[in-house]
């Protein structure tokens, strides 16, 4: 591989750096919407450019090489001076920003996130958005591996180096119990504990030495509401959770315990997308206090000063 007289395709390099995230040529096609061909070639034409192979493709599972090691911080180096780029050109002209990746938790699918889109779909007239919903944990791995700019998600205890975080919102969880039976000796109707939200709930639970019988584990607010509204259990949720899954026939009540929170935050890699992230946290608390807080406190006065927009 001589290298002489060959360019560097950003695509290319785009491509190098999700299949090393993705450890697998396949995984990174499906990321990227190509075929593992694509990626395939567009790695070879990145091999010819640099004059070196950066894959080992003899190795299982997959392996960069030396020189592939060598290479990829440069190459996660470009990738993020290209967003600042766009970011760049989105902050000096809104019309002309290209492209815009977020990722949010489904809690605010119903009542948020189409008011978020719609206003900032009217500011970036040429933009291609990019929702991507989900539990925060998927969120932040897809934010690590550069296929979301920003993520508004719960606070994990994950790393923090190179991201900037913006606080929203604090929560408080409560019990959710049929109409007329709080305090029912009914079964415990659990959030997936495979989600930070359930092992968040999992931990109080032990914390309180509360075992409370349960046959259900579920991950959809709607199911667990229209359960509850049945008769079929209680449930423990967030006022946000409740706002999503919009459920009448339920009764909602102050969970005893040490006062179990979440908090919501915005995050992006820190100084890649410049003033946005700051931006959008800002159009988004103005949002969340109007959607979520506003309504809850209306029906559920007691959840005042914990149920709270920060920042």
């Amino acid at each position: 591989m001589s290298g002489r007289g060959d360019k560097i395709s950003l695509w290319a390099v785009e491509m190098l750096v999700a299949t090393a995230e993705e450890r697998a040529i396949t995984a990174a096609a499906r990321r990227l919407g190509v075929s593992p061909s694509s990626v395939s070639q567009q790695i070879a034409a990145l091999e010819a450019a640099l004059g070196a192979e950066l894959v080992d493709r003899t190795a299982r599972p997959f392996g960069l090489t030396a020189a592939g090691q060598a290479f990829l911080p440069h190459a996660e180096a470009m990738l993020d001076e290209l967003a600042k780029g766009r970011a760049g050109v989105g902050l000096a002209d809104p019309a002309g920003l290209r492209s815009f990746r977020l990722g949010m938790i489904e809690d605010f699918e119903a009542e948020v996130t189409p008011l978020l889109l719609a206003g900032m779909g009217a500011e970036l007239t040429a933009c291609r958005f990019l929702l991507e919903t989900g539990p925060s944990h998927r969120l932040a791995a897809q934010l690590e591996a550069r296929a979301l700019d920003m993520v508004v998600a719960a606070e994990s205890d994950g790393p923090t180096e190179g991201l900037e975080r913006h606080a929203l919102l604090t929560e408080p969880f409560i019990a959710v119990w049929p109409e007329g039976q709080v305090g029912a000796d009914l079964p415990l109707l659990h959030y997936s504990p495979r989600t930070v939200m359930g092992r968040q709930i999992a931990a109080h639970l032990a914390r309180t030495g509360a075992q409370p019988t349960h046959r259900f584990e579920i991950d959809s607010y709607p199911a667990i509401l229209a359960l509850v509204a049945a008769g079929q259990g209680w449930s423990i949720l967030t006022p946000s959770g409740v706002r999503h899954g919009k459920r009448a026939g339920v009764t909602l009540a102050a969970l005893p315990g040490d006062g179990l929170a979440r908090r919501i935050q915005l995050t992006a890699r820190a100084g890649v997308m410049g003033e946005l992230p700051g931006a959008v946290a800002a159009r988004l608390r103005g949002l969340l206090a109007e959607r979520i807080v506003a309504p809850m406190l209306e029906e559920a006065p007691w959840l005042a000063g914990a149920l709270r927009v920060e920042g």
